[in-house]
């Protein structure tokens, strides 16, 4: 609908200039620039979060704008989607492993010079680790920021009006402004559904209609992209219903935000290029799972360089070497007959240099990888274990690690395991899942060497001071 004229049409079809200026004029200039700042929640997972999102992304970058991108929670898949989609990296909001002051200091930084903020939420909108802590809706009543709920309209009507209405009042933190529904299978169908937004008293700002080829395939247990898909068609196409389909400047409108509102008390300190300290940060096909914001520190920390242990044969210069998660599974034959690097990681950390190791980085530090199939793949050999593949279990979940006097939080995510050579290694830590349940996460320590299966956090500066400690050898 035309809200400057009342007329019931696609927005794309509408010629009504009153409108059209009017639409402009509210989302780009009321005195000052507005940006447009809102949370994308679902009723569960499931719900097409994702692809709204990734299409929101992509079309608001069509137009111009200059996005920003987040994700609630642990989640490092949506993240690298989202930077593919808006062209810019995404930052994760996490209750569980920041502080609530962290939280609110990253919004603020990477919003300063954003014309629109669209923060993907994690599964349902209050579903959290302790009830609704931790939940998306706690972000968005921590940041006040706008909800717009997707709601799965697959096999339901009317019926998702006392839906609508619950999420709308059951929680007065949060301000859900609208709705989008998907799965629609027709213009008679949407129709039901606005008519249950009336109802309900939340606004109806369109759909996404039932279609097969707007879903994000997968390869690997349902995280990694297809080599052959080509992920920019994909956003475009997704750009393009969401344009088609969805009210998008109505969605700006009510999800406008007034710059300067908050403050931050980040510490704006540019990359520290002249620094002594050398960093080296794995980063391939294979290795590619790392938050936005510890690689930041890194870089306030030190000199980062950047290399490929698929493809490089030399470590270059470094006093810390980071070896993030990704699919060393995927990549098996090429890591383990790249010998050089093989062997110059091993030499550098039996010389006692320092090296943080998560998931994927740790199972490469085994003395192999096994396939699915059971087959043996040779790595670096500094942990006496093997990982595999084979009997694939998901292991997932917030971790507390304790570690001498320190804590240290992160997330568990894999469905590897570790077999035992003769003599086991014995876990330097003790872990906790979020609740306080005691479970058998292991944090290795081999000479200077960190390693296990949490992807750990230290990007809030004030809960980091173990990872600045073991920097500085005091660990």
């Amino acid at each position: 609908m035309c809200h400057a004229c009342g007329t019931t049409v696609q927005p794309e079809w509408h010629n009504c200039a009153k409108g059209m200026a009017q639409s402009y004029f509210s989302t780009h200039f009321t005195g000052i620039l507005m940006k447009s700042h809102l949370l994308i929640g679902a009723a569960s997972s499931g719900s097409g979060k994702t692809t709204f999102t990734l299409g929101l992304l992509r079309a608001l970058k069509n137009r111009g704008g200059n996005v920003r991108p987040f994700k609630c929670g642990p989640d490092y898949i949506d993240t690298c989607h989202h930077k593919m989609a808006a062209g810019c990296p995404s930052v994760n909001l996490d209750r569980f492993m920041m502080s609530e002051q962290h939280v609110r200091d990253l919004y603020d930084r990477y919003t300063t010079e954003a014309d629109y903020a669209v923060t993907e939420g994690v599964m349902g909108l209050f579903d959290g680790y302790d009830g609704m802590k931790g939940s998306s809706a706690e972000i968005a009543a921590t940041l006040d920021i706008p909800v717009v709920l997707i709601v799965n309209a697959k096999s339901t009507a009317y019926s998702v009006a006392p839906l609508l209405y619950g999420f709308r009042n059951f929680y007065k933190g949060i301000k859900l402004v609208g709705a989008v529904f998907n799965f629609v299978a027709s213009e008679s169908h949407y129709s039901f559904l606005k008519q249950a937004c009336r109802d309900a008293g939340v606004e109806a700002l369109g759909y996404l209609p039932k279609q097969a080829d707007v879903e994000i395939p997968s390869r690997h247990l349902g995280l990694s992209l297809d080599e052959t898909f080509c992920f920019d068609d994909f956003a475009d196409r997704i750009a393009g219903l969401v344009e088609k389909y969805v009210d998008i400047d109505r969605l700006l409108e009510l999800t406008a935000y007034q710059p300067g509102v908050m403050k931050s008390s980040v510490d704006l300190l540019p990359d520290n290029e002249s620094s002594s300290f050398r960093i080296s940060i794995a980063r391939d096909a294979a290795f590619n799972f790392a938050y936005e914001e510890n690689i930041r520190m890194l870089h306030q920390l030190g000199k980062v360089t950047f290399f490929s242990p698929l493809k490089d044969t030399e470590l270059p210069g470094s006093d810390f070497i980071y070896l993030p998660g990704g699919y060393p599974e995927l990549y098996l034959s090429e890591l383990s007959s790249n010998q050089f690097m093989l062997r110059a990681i091993r030499q550098y950390a039996e010389a006692g240099g320092k090296l943080l190791a998560e998931c994927g980085g740790m199972m490469y530090l085994c003395n192999e990888i096994r396939s699915t199939e059971g087959n043996a793949y040779p790595m670096v050999g500094l942990l006496n274990q093997s990982a595999t593949m084979e009997q694939m279990k998901l292991r997932l979940g917030y971790r507390t690690l304790h570690y001498k006097d320190y804590v240290l939080k992160g997330h568990e995510f894999h469905y590897s395991r570790i077999l035992p050579g003769e003599a086991p290694l014995i876990s330097v830590a003790t872990a906790q899942t979020a609740k306080g349940s005691s479970v058998d996460t292991p944090l290795y320590r081999y000479k200077n060497v960190l390693a296990g299966y949490t992807h750990l956090y230290w990007g809030d500066g004030a809960h980091n001071q173990w990872f600045t400690d073991y920097l500085n050898g005091l660990i």
